[in-house]
């Protein structure tokens, strides 16, 4: 029997639905640690515009709102990579055909993680969070998980990001103005569990932040980086590439130059979008 959190909630059954109706190329987005799938809006436009369906999901049990969520924080807590990435299987295994999946931070994790059990016809993970394997950590990717992992309870928590937590680990490359005006419209607060197994995946043999990247039906992949990213910088960027590359599939990386960890939803947004769909579109034509 499955767990209630993997099953696919009414929308995203709609969204399945939909996207099967049309017999349009599909594309998954899955948001990442402190937003959710509203972010991905401006992008649905644009691939759909463009001849693609798209379903944005949700981790379980996300609110509807930012403010839904800003109100109920414990909605969030408790929601492990496992669970997540069960989750978005199985919105997945409704589709008629596999989809391109575009993830963005640990929702580019569990990208990999649904390539690497060959639910992907071709993936882009941006600024993706560290798997197992990957072992850089570098001095601003510690900053920004210190506001979890420096105190163990946060595991069973869900922890909102102060704006200076914020600043630093998000939008670190745009102007004040508009670094406040994201604040106040995108994060909400996030599941403690994530970064604990994103820290300790070196130390654990059978962490859920695991990846399987030598399947031979992973698909094509490019992974895309923000040059200033402080929460996944390059480092960590390149390394998951590496192990990546190992696949037989393509395999590619992408710096944007003067980016951090916001870039899929800062004023630059159309420029990562751009890059993403000129990859997916060398796949899959709408």
């Amino acid at each position: 029997m499955k767990s209630p959190l993997s099953l696919p909630t009414v929308g995203e059954q709609l969204q399945v639905s939909q996207a099967n109706e049309s017999g349009k190329p599909p594309i998954v987005f899955v948001h990442g640690l402190w937003l959710l799938a509203g972010s991905w809006d401006p992008w649905r436009s644009m691939f759909e515009a463009a001849g693609y369906a798209t379903i944005a999901v949700d981790w379980p049990d996300d609110p509807a709102t930012v403010a839904e969520g800003r109100s109920h924080p414990e909605l969030f807590a408790g929601k492990s990579v496992g669970a997540i990435t069960d989750h978005v299987a199985d919105v997945i295994k409704g589709l008629n055909v596999k989809p391109a999946i575009v993830g963005h931070s640990f929702g580019g994790l569990i990208t990999q993680k649904l390539a690497g059990q060959g639910l992907a016809r071709v993936s882009v993970p941006i600024d993706p969070g560290p798997f197992r394997g990957v072992l850089p950590l570098p001095f601003s990717a510690l900053k920004v998980a210190s506001a979890v992992i420096r105190n163990p309870a946060n595991k069973k928590r869900s922890i909102m990001l102060s704006y200076d937590q914020f600043r630093y680990g998000f939008v670190n490359a745009v102007d004040e103005s508009e670094a406040k005006r994201l604040y106040d419209e995108f994060p909400v607060p996030g599941s403690g569990i994530p970064l604990f197994q994103a820290a300790f995946a070196n130390v654990n043999p059978s962490t859920e932040a695991s990846v399987d990247s030598k399947n031979p039906e992973r698909g094509p992949m490019k992974l895309i980086s923000g040059e200033k990213d402080h929460t996944v910088p390059w480092a960590i960027a390149n390394a998951s590439f590496k192990r990546q590359r190992r696949n037989e599939a393509v395999t590619e990386i992408e710096e944007i130059k003067n980016r951090g960890h916001s870039l899929v939803i800062d004023n630059g947004w159309p420029e990562v979008a751009e890059i993403t769909m000129a990859f997916i579109e060398r796949f899959v034509t709408p």
